[in-house]
């Protein structure tokens, strides 16, 4: 099990992974407004994606209603960086 730091732009143009910031944080952008829960619900759906997961398997454990979000992914570091390509 891994948890990842993961900074969230909503409102974005489109979805993406940005990839790490200086902070070691996971940049995201995500089309969905910050509004009941839909750009949680985007970002858990783009990295599990992004990640090769299902998105059952990316669960949010903190920051619910913050940009700094983390979520904890069935995955160890190592993988979390290969996959996400950095």
């Amino acid at each position: 099990m891994s948890r990842i730091w993961v900074r969230v732009t909503p409102r974005a143009s489109r979805d993406s992974v940005e990839g790490f910031d200086a902070e070691g944080q996971v940049r995201l952008r995500v089309t969905a407004a910050p509004a009941e829960g839909a750009a949680n619900a985007a970002v858990a759906k783009l990295l599990a994606s992004a990640l090769g997961l299902a998105t059952r398997d990316v669960m949010l454990v903190s920051g619910a209603t913050s940009r700094r979000k983390r979520f904890e992914v069935p995955l160890d570091d190592a993988a979390v960086r290969a996959r996400l390509g950095v």
